[in-house]
């Protein structure tokens, strides 16, 4: 029985792991699309989210199954209820990112000027998504610990993005656009805020606590 329910876990994995690089291509995608104005590749993005979505659905009802039909002990219990936490974050990302590409879709933004912080900030993003899949998967508390510091760095970018925006604005430059800039950096700042609640999960599976929550029995 416990080797079934062992096999069964690893599957879990297995989908969370598909599940969090579907999220981080459909970043790095979506950048791709403002970076050269492509808007097939931002289309794209919209109809990936509908596979995000039906990954949560599919990795939902094997946590569900495991803990209908096995006798799941605490560790397992925490590492089940991470995973159904965590599969909401991620399809969150998936719908953040199908958001980015509609402002891109419905802006006609062929050229979306210097936008090096943007990459920075999604690159940034893509891997704490990256990182907080498998720090779950390979039971790494300092590689999720990593991803919580990790979103200081973002904010701060996104900080700067706002900044320099409004001052162009201000300047009489970019006008609609650079609303439309600042949007999408916005997104990319909940992606990165996503990515920490993985994290924050997944720091909970290993050691039983949760911010804001009680130590948890081993």
């Amino acid at each position: 029985m416990r080797n079934k329910f062992d096999m069964q876990l690893e599957l879990l994995n297995e989908q969370l792991t598909r599940m969090g690089e579907l999220c981080e291509l459909a970043i790095n995608r979506v950048t791709k699309a403002l970076v050269e104005g492509n808007l097939e590749q931002a289309k794209k993005v919209m109809a990936a989210d509908e596979e995000i979505d039906q990954m949560e659905k599919d990795i939902e009802r094997l946590c569900l199954k495991l803990l209908l039909q096995q006798q799941p002990v605490a560790r397992d219990l925490r590492q089940i209820s991470a995973a159904l936490k965590m599969i909401t974050d991620m399809e969150r990302i998936g719908d953040q990112t199908a958001d980015i590409a509609e402002i891109i879709i419905s802006a006609g933004m062929s050229e979306a000027g210097d936008v090096k912080k943007i990459e920075e900030m999604s690159a940034g993003v893509a891997r704490m998504v990256n990182d907080s899949v498998t720090a779950y998967v390979e039971r790494d508390l300092e590689l999720a610990r990593k991803v919580m510091e990790a979103d200081d760095n973002i904010d701060g970018l996104f900080d700067d993005i706002r900044r320099s925006i409004i001052n162009l604005i201000a300047e009489g430059n970019r006008g609609e656009q650079g609303v439309d800039l600042i949007m999408i950096a916005k997104y990319l700042e909940r992606i990165g805020d996503h990515a920490t609640n993985i994290a924050e999960w997944v720091e909970f599976s290993i050691t039983g606590v949760h911010k804001g929550t009680q130590a948890v029995e081993a």
